[in-house]
C-alpha cells in the first residue's frame, strides 16, 4: 500500500470539497442553524400554559385557591365565568379552566379537596403543569391551615382525547404529515432531477409538449405514486397501530394528500436548483428539519418565540399538522373554520408550486 497514493485521494477528495460552497456550508453552516434554532424555541419559548379559574365557592378556601393559582409561575391564570370555559377551551383561548364549585369549602372541611378541571387535551404537554400548579396551591393552602389533613382529589374533565390516550395516540397524526411529506419529497427531487440528467427532460422541452403540460405531467405521475403511500401510511397507523381516530377516515385522506401534492411540487421545484442527486438531498436539512421543528409536531406553535411563530405561520407543514389533529384527535369535519383555513393554505401552497415549477423550467431549460 503507498502512503503517497492514498494522500492523493485525500487531497483531490478535499479540494471537490472546497470547491463545492453549497457542501461545505451542510457540512459546518447548517447543524449550527438548526442547533441554534432549537435552542431558541426551548429556551425562547412561553410553555406557560393560559388557565382561566372560575371561583363559585360560598367559602374562603376557593379564594385562596385562586390566589395561589394565580401567582403560579406554572399557569397564566385569569377569571372567568365557568360558562364560558368550553367555548374558551375551543377557540384556543385557554388550555384549561377550573372550576371551584359553591360547596368546594364545605367539602375541604370534610377533608377532601375537590376541583373541577376543565382540560382542551389534544396537547398532553400543557396538562401537567396545571395539575401541578395545582398540587403547589394544595400545598400553600395547607401550610396556612396546620393539621388540616385534605385529600386532593380533583374531578378531571377532558374535552378532546383523555387518559386513555397515548404518546402515539397524541402525536400520530403529526408523524402520518411529516412522514409523507418528507418520503415523498426526497422520492420527487431525486427522481426528478434523474430524468433531468439523463437529458429525458431536454427531449421532452424538444417537443411540442408545453412547459405546463411537463410538470403537470410529471407532477400527477409522482401524486399517484404518493397517493397509494399515503393510503398505506394511513392503514397502517389506524389499522396495526390502532392510533386514536375521532376524525371521517376520507377527509384524513384527502388532506395526506394534499400534503402529498404539496412535497411534489415542491420536489419538483427544488430540483430546478440542484445539478447532482447529492445536491439534491442536501436540500433536506433546509427544507424538512426547519418545518419539523416549527410545525407544532414537537413544541406546540403558541409556545414559540414571536418571530418564530411568524416563520410557523408561512409554513405549509404547520396547517398540515394542525388539520390532521384537528380531524384525529378533536373529530372535526369540514363546517370547522380552522380546518377550512388549514385545506385552504395547503392547497393554495400547491398551486403556488406548480406556476412556480412552470417558471423555474422556463427559465432553466429553454
Amino acid at each position: 500500500m503507498s502512503g503517497r497514493r492514498v494522500a492523493a485521494i485525500t487531497r483531490r477528495l478535499m479540494q471537490q470539497f472546497r470547491r463545492d460552497r453549497r457542501t461545505l456550508a451542510l457540512l459546518f453552516v447548517a447543524p449550527i442553524v438548526i442547533l441554534a434554532l432549537l435552542g431558541y424555541m426551548i429556551r425562547g419559548s412561553s410553555s406557560v400554559p393560559a388557565v382561566g379559574i372560575a371561583n363559585q365557592d360560598q367559602g374562603p378556601l376557593g379564594g385562596m385557591f385562586a390566589s395561589a393559582l394565580e401567582h403560579s409561575n406554572l399557569i397564566s391564570a385569569n377569571t372567568i365565568q365557568a360558562s364560558d370555559g368550553d367555548a374558551k377551551l375551543k377557540d384556543g383561548s385557554l388550555a384549561a379552566y377550573i372550576v371551584f364549585p359553591s360547596d368546594f369549602s364545605q367539602r375541604a372541611q370534610a377533608g377532601t379537596i375537590a376541583p373541577e378541571v376543565h382540560l382542551e387535551g389534544s396537547l398532553p404537554g400543557t396538562s401537567v403543569p396545571v395539575l401541578q400548579a395545582l398540587q403547589q396551591a394544595l400545598a400553600s393552602v395547607a401550610s396556612s391551615r396546620p393539621g388540616a389533613g385534605l385529600r386532593f382529589v380533583p374531578q378531571v374533565d377532558y374535552l378532546y382525547g383523555g387518559r386513555t390516550l397515548d404518546t402515539l395516540d397524541y402525536f400520530g397524526a403529526a408523524f402520518i404529515g411529516l412522514i409523507v411529506f418528507f418520503l415523498v419529497f426526497v422520492i420527487t427531487i431525486v427522481a426528478f432531477l434523474n430524468e433531468r440528467s439523463l437529458g429525458t427532460l431536454e427531449r421532452l422541452m424538444a417537443s411540442p409538449l408545453r412547459r405546463g403540460e411537463i410538470v403537470l405531467g410529471y407532477m400527477l405521475g409522482f401524486t399517484i405514486l404518493a397517493l397509494v403511500q399515503s393510503a398505506e401510511v394511513l392503514t397502517f397507523a389506524l389499522a396495526v397501530l390502532k392510533v386514536h381516530n375521532e376524525g371521517n377516515v376520507l377527509l384524513i385522506f384527502g388532506l395526506e394528500a394534499l400534503m402529498a401534492l404539496a412535497a411534489v411540487n415542491l420536489g419538483i421545484f427544488l430540483s430546478m436548483f440542484a445539478r447532482t442527486e447529492f445536491q439534491a438531498v442536501q436540500f433536506i436539512p433546509l427544507v424538512v428539519v426547519p418545518q419539523f421543528l416549527l410545525s407544532g409536531i414537537l413544541f406546540p406553535v403558541s409556545t414559540e418565540p414571536k418571530p418564530l411563530q411568524v416563520v410557523s405561520d408561512v409554513l405549509p407543514l404547520t396547517y398540515a399538522v394542525n388539520g390532521l389533529r384537528d380531524l384525529m384527535i378533536k373529530g372535526a369535519d369540514l363546517t370547522w373554520p380552522s380546518l377550512q383555513l388549514d385545506v385552504g393554505v395547503v392547497a393554495g401552497f400547491c398551486v403556488l408550486l406548480v406556476a412556480a415549477g412552470v417558471a423555474t423550467l422556463r427559465r432553466r431549460i429553454a
